[in-house]
């Protein structure tokens, strides 16, 4: 591996594969609560592959991109083109997603073909970096809402903490006076971030299969340029463009910002406890089969960090099973509805960012 970080990832993931990870290179102790946990998860069979699954998933998404884009090219010089930008977000939004399973090798077990449908499905197919989002992933899974730790909680243009607003400068402070009145708005300049993200992990040296992303990376970009600027005028062509990427930058960050915005930061005594770190600072989202495929599994969040190899539709039946298990232990164990997550989300936003409205330092 070219440097230290890639070299954790390696290892993590190798752990993560064999359903016992703790993403920090160590089994959990086989004495263990989770230990426990585990065995009662892999006698119900929750940990093994779903190819059929799976395979149907992947060619109905796979369908869904085709098809906007043939849509799109039948449709011509024309503003209705603006509903196939939006549900084209929707579409990348989902194949985001599948991109998650793929590196949790929920879909295939090991690395090779978990790395090229990634790269396929990321790079080529969204214009995202499936290395850097994999690295960032990867070490967000091994310290949720851990400031330090955790890139989701670090700081950027929102805070998260009244640490972070005590640090905060510029365009961070202003914002953060009122932060949970931008959070969806800002959501929808995600998908420029992700696109931004990805350039600049290229520019930089580290990432293991860097010449591949570049050169998928660039035939994204090249052919998603070239194709709305030939079919469309430049107006129009704009603004496919910024519906397209709001819609997907907000679909996808909605995706994420209920699983633990506003859940309690892992205290030095969790640090050693895989489960209750894992448990206690998730929270699942309530819901039928809709949430779950609008969510992509997502809405098990606290099954998804305990078994994080677990394919995506076994988790609705694991969740009974830990559950149970928290409440045999005590851990608190904590379910939202899907608006009630979002909610709480903001209301931690505007409680951290109270110093800031304020006009005084936190």
């Amino acid at each position: 591996m070219a440097t230290a970080q890639t070299r954790r990832v390696s290892t993590d993931t190798t752990h993560e594969r064999a359903g016992t990870a703790t993403y920090t290179g160590r089994k959990p102790n086989p004495g263990s609560e989770f230990a426990e946990l585990r065995r009662r998860v892999g006698e119900a069979r929750l940990l093994t592959r779903r190819p059929g699954y799976y395979a149907a998933r992947i060619a109905v998404v796979a369908t869904c991109y085709a098809g906007a884009w043939v849509a799109f090219g039948l449709l011509g010089d024309t503003w209705t083109q603006l509903l196939v930008a939006a549900f084209l977000g929707v579409v990348f939004a989902q194949v985001a997603l599948v991109a998650h399973d793929l590196a949790h090798r929920q879909v295939f077990r090991t690395r090779r073909p978990s790395e090229f449908a990634g790269l396929v499905a990321g790079n080529l197919g969204i214009g995202m970096s499936y290395g850097w989002w994999m690295d960032k992933h990867t070490r967000h899974h091994a310290n949720p809402n851990h400031e330090d730790l955790d890139p989701d909680v670090g700081p950027g243009i929102l805070v998260w903490s009244a640490e972070q607003a005590r640090q905060s400068r510029g365009v961070t402070r202003i914002i953060g006076r009122h932060q949970a009145f931008w959070f969806f708005p800002l959501l929808a300049l995600e998908g420029f971030n992700l696109h931004l993200s990805a350039v600049r992990a290229l520019l930089r040296p580290g990432l293991r299969t860097r010449r591949t992303e570049a050169v998928l990376l660039t035939a994204h970009t090249v052919a998603y340029v070239a194709a709305l600027f030939v079919t469309l005028s430049p107006g129009l062509a704009v603004a496919f463009c910024l519906m397209h990427q709001a819609v997907f930058g907000l679909y996808l960050g909605s995706t994420f910002a209920p699983n633990h915005k506003g859940m309690p930061a892992p205290g030095s005594e969790l640090q050693k406890d895989f489960l209750r770190r894992q448990v206690l600072t998730s929270r699942n989202v309530r819901g039928g089969r809709l949430v779950d495929i609008a969510l992509g599994g997502l809405n098990y969040q606290i099954e998804h960090h305990l078994f994080p190899s677990m394919p995506s539709p076994h988790l609705r039946r694991a969740q009974p099973i830990v559950r149970a298990y928290c409440a045999e232990r005590g851990i608190p164990y904590q379910e939202s509805g899907l608006v009630d997550s979002y909610a709480q989300a903001l209301r931690h936003l505007h409680r951290v960012g109270a110093p800031l409205r304020i006009g005084r330092r936190p």
